[in-house]
């Protein structure tokens, strides 16, 4: 159990949520029933409840279940040191099994073994940050190119979407996307630039939302 908690009006309002519950809730919108206490507080560790007039006026209404909701969408969720250790043990083997997949030492040709890459990310202080690995990467490559020699093989790959898919692609090809040009039909026309190790995984997302409509030519780098 944790604290949310949210200013409004210059007051402070708390409720205790089951954390995995209330991140998940914060991120998907759908109701698991993360409230722990049926309560509004000014202050949950002494226990004193918020008044309903200032829940009315802070909130608009003085249901519990949709202030709860608001707190924990617009609020802050207190995470703990356990949760956020766990959280970061999570992402750095994600780091690993990306590079150990995707990278490899350009003096001979081969990928490094994940144990070197955990020995090199820890000699070189990387900061793995709470982000999608990709978005990272290039940050990552800067900081362990000092200790390893190391590089990521990349396909460049142009794709052109029709148009009736090109709001549900975008999503797929934006991580990865270099240059864009949307044509006189409305279609989308782009080159992307994708780790080589993850371009099966790519074509099978963007088939999925285009239904195999999109052409794609691999170019020469």
């Amino acid at each position: 159990m944790t604290i949310a908690r949210i200013k409004k009006l210059g007051k402070d309002f708390e409720i205790l949520v089951d954390l995995e519950k209330a991140l998940a809730f914060r991120k998907t919108g759908v109701d698991n029933g993360f409230l722990e206490v049926d309560k509004v507080f000014t202050d949950s560790k002494k226990g004193l409840n918020a008044p309903t007039a200032d829940l009315q006026k802070a909130f608009g209404t003085e249901d519990i279940d949709e202030i709860a909701k608001i707190i924990v969408k617009q609020g802050e969720v207190q995470t703990t040191q356990e949760y956020r250790s766990e959280e970061h043990e999570k992402k750095f083997k994600q780091v690993i099994d990306f590079l150990a997949r995707n990278a490899l030492n350009p003096q001979t040709g081969n990928p490094h073994t994940p144990d070197r890459i955990k020995r090199a990310l820890e000699e070189a202080h990387v900061n793995i940050k709470n982000t999608p690995v990709e978005n990272q990467m290039p940050e990552i490559l800067e900081q362990l190119s000092k200790v390893i020699p190391i590089k990521i093989e990349m396909k460049r790959v142009k794709i052109v979407i029709p148009a009736v898919h090109t709001g549900k692609a975008y999503g797929v090809i934006s991580t990865y996307k270099e240059t864009e040009n949307w044509l006189n039909d409305g279609s989308l026309e782009v080159v992307v630039k994708v780790p080589a190790g993850m371009i099966m995984d790519f074509y099978d997302k963007l088939n999925g939302v285009t239904h195999g409509s999109a052409t794609t030519e691999e170019m020469k780098e």
